[in-house]
């Protein structure tokens, strides 16, 4: 049933914000999702928390829940200071557990940023402390709730799993092992403490997030336009990544959509190599690749990125969104091409 005061041309807009936006170029192959106004399961959600609004992906998440009706309010760190659309409100954490009192949903994309350093001890601890300690205050205070929050989508990695060459893993693989695999499991087990409560748990493992304002692509396409671009390493590995309005979409579903609970994969149905999504880039930017040995970008780059390096840019899996699949959600952009034609 479509939100009280908003139609289905509302909601897509909501959903799909750059979709008829003047100028947005589309894939002639991605979908055009159009909601029927009678069957959309997330027009129920009034009343959202976002832990973790003022990101990549919390932004436009903020601006889709407030277009979709929702009442939003964003736990941050300095509220004074933060500057959000009309109609959503910033609090501090201290006003837990007030806040979370009834929510329909409560998301939790709240973390230090994994790539924005190198890894040191003291990062290392920042990164874990930051996402397994937000997420048990937030358990902590709906244990604290008369009535709890109906949902809780709380955010999670790709990194969970364990690289298999080609073979494409779903949410059925097992876990893997090193640091982020291990930031991964300690931050959906604190997460699950929640299911206790009756809480609904959605875990979302997202990939590499894609957008023209910031994250990945551009650091990715900075080298292409220079007509430096390369693979990295073996250029095998696999890069699993979604587009910015897809994610956001997911988020949306998962939070009011009852069928969404357990384990989710953020990433869009067809993954590459790390090469040949390079080669979309160049490709999408009229740009030659340089056929740079492997040994030396290996070499290159671990030697500016130390440890980082191979969990995040030398290794990785080809994962696919089985489970959102499963339950008829539907990407708009499916392929790197319909991706980067809309970004790049």
């Amino acid at each position: 049933m479509a939100a009280e005061g908003h139609d289905a041309a509302g909601l897509r807009a909501a959903l799909f914000p750059i979709l008829d936006r003047p100028g947005t170029r589309h894939h002639p192959l991605a979908p055009i999702v159009v909601w029927d106004g009678g069957t959309m399961e997330t027009a129920g959600l009034k009343r959202v928390v976002v832990a973790g609004g003022t990101g990549l992906v919390g932004r436009p998440l903020v601006r889709a829940l407030l277009a979709a009706g929702a009442r939003v309010t964003v736990l941050t760190r300095n509220p004074q200071a933060l500057r959000l659309p009309e109609g959503a409100s910033a609090h501090g954490w201290e006003d837990l557990p007030a806040l979370l009192e009834g929510q329909d949903a409560v998301l939790n994309l709240a973390g230090e940023g994994i790539a924005d350093r190198r890894w040191s001890r003291a990062r290392k601890a920042a990164i874990l402390d930051s996402r397994v300690g937000a997420t048990a205050r937030l358990v902590g205070a709906m244990r604290a709730c008369a009535q709890p929050p109906a949902a809780l989508v709380n955010a999670s990695a790709i990194g969970y799993y364990i690289p298999k060459g080609e073979t494409p893993v779903d949410e059925t693989a097992a876990p893997g092992t090193g640091f982020l695999a291990e930031v991964c499991q300690a931050w959906e087990a604190e997460a699950a403490e929640a299911a206790a409560l009756g809480v609904r748990v959605a875990l979302v493992r997202i990939g590499v997030v894609l957008a023209r304002e910031g994250g990945a692509l551009p650091k990715m396409a900075l080298p292409v336009r220079c007509c430096a671009g390369c693979k990295l390493g073996s250029g095998t590995q696999g890069l699993s990544w979604i587009h910015i309005d897809d994610l956001v979409a997911m988020l949306v579903e998962a939070a009011g959509n009852p069928r969404w609970q357990g384990s989710f994969n953020g990433t869009a149905p067809q993954p590459l190599s790390n090469e040949a999504f390079t080669r979309r880039i160049a490709q999408r930017l009229h740009r030659p690749l340089l056929p740079v040995p492997g040994f030396l970008t290996r070499a290159a780059t671990k030697l500016l990125l130390g440890e980082m390096a191979e969990a995040l840019l030398l290794q990785g899996a080809f994962v696919l969104p089985a489970r959102a699949q499963a339950l008829g959600f539907r990407f708009r952009f499916p392929t790197a091409e319909a991706a980067l034609e809309d970004l790049l």
